[in-house]
């Protein structure tokens, strides 16, 4: 039986969910003061909800859009944390800035953005774990592109 989405995790199940070495994660933290898991007893650190989006959102910055450390800093301070908590409640970027690449704002594509954020990990039965949530919301986001492209084709 998993842990509810509300609940603490502790490094090694943030590393598990976030697919990255423990290592990485305490190294971020030494780049990132917007990275403040809870420190117990004896230096042992849990991660709040919050903070397992952020570190999505960050995952996300520099894997997937390739931005540098310096990069993602600059977008923190530029944008603050919230930004990259909500990339990481999105899964994407493109999801939160609404595709800016698809500039005709046909209603299929306004429906579209609407879908894309309103699928979260947190949207999706509880019962499932946290990894598999986000990879569900992950294939939902790109079952929804899929329709947009299919969409404009139409159109």
């Amino acid at each position: 039986m998993g842990k509810s989405a509300e609940a603490f995790r502790t490094i090694s199940e943030a590393a598990a969910e976030l697919e990255l070495p423990q290592h990485v994660l305490r190294f971020w933290e030494t780049r990132f003061s917007q990275i403040k898991p809870l420190k117990r007893g004896g230096g042992r650190r849990y991660y709040r909800p919050e903070d397992i989006f952020l570190l999505l959102g960050i995952r996300h910055l520099l894997y997937d859009k390739g931005f540098t450390i310096k990069g993602v800093q600059r977008i923190l301070k530029d944008k603050g944390a919230r930004h990259a908590i909500d990339i990481g409640e999105a899964g994407s970027l493109d999801a939160l800035e609404g595709h800016s690449s698809n500039a005709n704002n046909s209603p299929a594509a306004l429906e579209s953005v609407a879908d894309q954020r309103a699928i979260t990990s947190s949207s999706l039965p509880p019962k499932i774990s946290t990894k598999n949530r986000n990879r569900l919301a992950k294939v939902m986001r790109e079952l929804l592109e899929c329709k947009r492209l299919l969409d404009n084709a139409r159109e």
